[in-house]
């Protein structure tokens, strides 16, 4: 039973984030149509997930009548500055190579990211090399690179960038997963691993942002010449926008909380899939070819074969378990008997000890008679 809890638990976290995943790519889509600025909105994200968490945190603390948790300065230093400083070049290296690479190039180029992350978990001691793990990671990254594969113009600059944003994601993640399953910080709520992230995201992510976004803000229409019922809708869809990176990010660091970086890494392959067929179905994009469907089964039978492996590794852990208990309580039973013999014996040792302290006195008092 614990071992189909654990796979109801993993999917339902899957689900949970897939939902506000693939919500956020098509609402940023639409959105970025009609305010072209990525980073700029990636800022504005930030800062209102910053403002909820705090509410939030506020909130839990006077219904719960608990403070909320408190990092020490070294703590924060050296556990979730890290993070943050990855987050933050992740997200700000791959909205900036979207300037000189097609979206096809960077999502083949960003395929490699799952690679990074196993490499780094190895390091961190996160995960074991297994080479059947290592092969399936190669599969679902072969998979996605043929699923996503299209001929496109290359770029070396957009490649450098969309490359060193995979390497980072790898670091990102990792150092995430060492993070939230330290216990002895307590961030097993996302909402407080989010509070302390975003203020070094925000400060981090602000000169890439004034270098890629600030020219064409001040040059643009749009943000300065709106009326202010334009300037009130656009508030309001941008801040629609920022509650579903809210969500993302709660539901992103409860699935690595829970599992591992590597399982959402694989999930966010799942979801590349997804998106990428309904944008294909639903928005008329360039039709499916042959290898983007071969990869795509390839895509999902890796993906297959590591949900295969961690059940399988979740079910031997399961045995191993009860194993272990058995022989617990065979020793318990064991030691118990002997405790039990043990004190049979000095009870039996005290009575003759006793029997012949009374023989001896008879014996005395009858010569002294």
């Amino acid at each position: 039973m614990n071992f189909l809890f654990q796979g109801l638990k993993t999917l339902g976290l899957v689900i949970f984030y897939a939902v506000f995943s693939i919500s956020l790519t098509f609402y940023n889509k639409w959105i970025l149509t009609g305010y072209p600025f990525p980073l700029a909105i990636t800022m504005v994200h930030l800062i209102i997930k910053f403002l909820l968490a705090w509410v939030v945190r506020k909130i839990t603390g006077c219904c719960c009548k608990e403070p909320p948790l408190t990092l020490s300065w070294s703590d924060y230093l050296r556990h979730i500055v890290p993070v943050a400083l990855f987050s933050a070049l992740d997200i700000g290296l791959s909205n900036w190579s979207l300037v000189f690479i097609t979206v096809s190039l960077y999502t083949m180029s960003k395929s490699t990211a799952l690679i990074f992350i196993l490499f780094f978990a190895i390091v961190f001691k996160l995960e074991k090399p297994r080479f059947v793990q290592i092969g399936v990671v190669v599969l679902i990254v072969a998979g996605l690179f043929m699923f996503t594969f299209k001929s496109t113009s290359f770029a070396l600059e957009g490649f450098i960038l969309v490359l060193s944003a995979s390497v980072i994601t790898g670091l990102r993640w990792s150092t995430a997963q060492l993070t939230l399953q330290k216990e002895e910080l307590g961030l097993w709520n996302p909402v407080d691993t989010m509070f302390y992230l975003q203020p070094v995201m925000i400060l981090t992510l602000l000169p890439l942002a004034v270098f890629i976004d600030g020219v064409n803000i001040g040059t643009s229409a749009v943000v300065f010449r709106a009326s202010f019922s334009t300037f009130t809708v656009t508030s309001l869809l941008i801040g629609a926008a920022a509650l579903l990176a809210f969500m993302l990010g709660f539901s992103e660091y409860l699935l690595v909380y829970h599992t591992s970086s590597l399982t959402l890494s694989v999930a966010g392959v799942m979801k590349e899939i997804l998106i990428l067929t309904i944008s294909t179905l639903y928005w008329e994009e360039e039709p499916l070819s042959v290898v983007n469907i071969v990869g795509m089964v390839v895509c999902v039978g890796g993906i297959s074969l590591h949900v295969m492996q961690k059940g399988y590794r979740a079910f031997n852990e399961q045995e191993e378990e009860k194993l272990d208990e058995a022989r617990g309580d065979t020793v318990e039973l064991v030691s118990g008997d002997r405790k039990w013999r043990s004190r049979k014996n000095k009870r039996q040792e005290r009575r003759r000890s006793n029997s012949d302290s009374d023989g001896s006195v008879v014996v005395y008092d009858t010569k002294m008679d």
